[in-house]
């Protein structure tokens, strides 16, 4: 058996781009090798001796587990996932021994036990926190350009665009995704999670996928109904916490919550979920950025209208569900959509700001940006309720009658911004959501829990993906925009 075993942290760590993270944690990115240092009693023979490791994902009796060895032997399905590998290094002499191990570019991203057996007998040989890896072609947070994920991933400073359409004001926010512990944070966030409280083996499993883990993480940001990090609160006293205002980084909202046995901090609103969304993303690898849309809208009735009532001409407006706030803000993370199609693949709205209910829970996306920007609201994740905020009408009715007063195409949606890459400039990304009014594109309306009874037609405002003028039609119940 082995009697002494050397993981080379900072060896790993810098090839895998994690250094910055931890000089004493492991922290390795899926689909990439690592190498340990076995020191045996006795010389080790490849040709007659044989290494089995099993790396383990959870707790007993509900823990996962891979098994991969040299010569790898493991039976297998025919369709297994997630094959694990191990490698002896050309280095190996004598006693020692040096094996590198690959997790594969679909791995569940967690905490992992790694054990080894050897004539027989086991030994631990430690655990490492396995994430995202946006550098590796096979995994589905691949980011071609290294510019883009020195942004994304691992730039630590950022700008937050806050005020109003006619007076932007960019606020400096520190995401602090590379300090001491914001992995065990963010993967802690993870394991208290509803999700994993009801069925650990299948929230576990399901954690391959980038578009669960952000759909979890963006209900877990906020505090509504769950363990969340951050409360909301949207008009003071702030009595027992801080200001919205108060906060300017990451790390000191998700460390308290951490140190304080996981109970919300007090207090946030939105441009904070955000902040916070995103170095949660940032720490488990997932590109992201955090958007800022102003004349925002707030479609509780999901019709896809911002609708204002009026007692009588001239009358003041009656109170509404419906809102339009002056600026809301949002992230959007970097991921394949294998559940669509190709071309819903890239940057995907994850919203933390607990607005309206979906899925039962205060959680939002992935919402492709793509599919916002063409009027795909029949597909997941709440594209119906992002496309609103960026695209929706708002139209004035003469209460009563239902009589159309007045109907405005162009108020809501307006200088969406984000940070630039590699320069602290707004980067205005409007044409990303939405395309210039006066054009017409088909929107697809579709009926669901979380929707009204929605159809189709065309709305006026949007360019079909041709860049023709579709023919318009307003036989199917739902149409707006006219």
């Amino acid at each position: 058996m082995a009697a002494s075993v050397d993981v080379k942290v900072a060896d790993n760590n810098a090839k895998h781009h994690t250094d910055l993270m931890s000089t004493t944690q492991l922290i390795m990115r899926r689909g990439q090798s690592f190498s340990i240092h076995l020191k045996f009693k006795e010389p080790f023979n490849p040709g007659v001796h044989n290494l089995l490791f099993t790396a383990t994902l959870g707790k007993i009796p509900d823990e996962i587990k891979y098994r991969f060895g040299i010569p790898d032997f493991v039976k297998r399905a025919p369709n297994a996932k997630a094959i694990w590998k191990a490698e002896l290094s050309p280095d190996h002499k004598g006693c020692n021994v040096v094996v590198n191990i690959t997790p594969p570019a679909d791995a569940p991203v967690g905490k992992y036990s790694l054990f080894l057996n050897y004539l027989g007998e086991d030994k631990k040989l430690g655990h490492f926190l396995l994430i995202f890896n946006p550098w590796c072609t096979d995994d589905s947070v691949y980011m071609e350009n290294e510019e883009k994920i020195q942004e994304y991933v691992l730039n630590e400073r950022g700008v937050i665009f806050k005020g109003s359409g006619n007076y932007i004001s960019p606020m400096f926010w520190d995401y602090g995704q590379l300090e001491d512990d914001m992995v065990e944070i963010a993967l802690t966030l993870l394991y208290v999670s509803p999700e994993h409280l009801a069925d650990p083996l299948k929230d576990e499993a399901a954690r391959c996928d980038p578009i669960y883990v952000s759909r979890v993480i963006s209900r877990m940001i906020n505090s509504n109904g769950d363990r969340g990090v951050l409360e909301g609160r949207w008009k003071g006293p702030y009595i027992g916490g801080m200001s919205p205002a108060h906060w300017s980084g990451s790390y000191p909202i998700l460390k308290r919550w951490y140190n304080i046995g996981c109970h919300p901090v007090k207090f946030g609103q939105c441009w904070v979920f955000a902040g916070v969304m995103c170095s949660v993303m940032r720490a488990l690898g997932i590109p992201c950025r955090v958007i800022t849309n102003y004349e925002s809208a707030h479609d509780c009735d999901k019709n896809l209208t911002i609708d204002v009532y009026h007692a009588d001409w001239g009358v003041k407006e009656i109170p509404s569900p419906d809102s339009i706030w002056n600026f809301h803000v949002w992230c959007e993370g970097w991921m394949k959509r294998p559940d669509l199609s190709p071309e819903f693949d890239g940057w995907q709205v994850v919203d933390p700001t607990p607005q309206e209910l979906s899925g039962g829970a205060h959680q939002c996306g992935p919402a492709p940006v793509k599919a916002i920007l063409n009027g795909n609201t029949d597909l997941d994740y709440d594209v119906p309720f992002v496309f609103a905020e960026v695209n929706a009408d708002c139209i004035d009715y003469l209460d009563g009658s239902k009589k159309t007063i007045s109907t405005d195409s162009r108020r809501v949606g307006q200088n969406i911004s984000t940070k630039s890459v590699g320069s602290n400039k707004r980067w205005d990304i409007t044409s990303h959501y939405k395309h210039k009014e006066g054009q017409a594109h088909r929107i697809k309306y579709v009926s669901s829990p979380d929707m009204g009874a929605i159809t189709g037609g065309f709305r006026i405002g949007a360019a079909s993906k041709n860049g023709k003028i579709a023919p318009f039609s307003f036989s199917l119940k739902g149409l707006y925009g006219v």
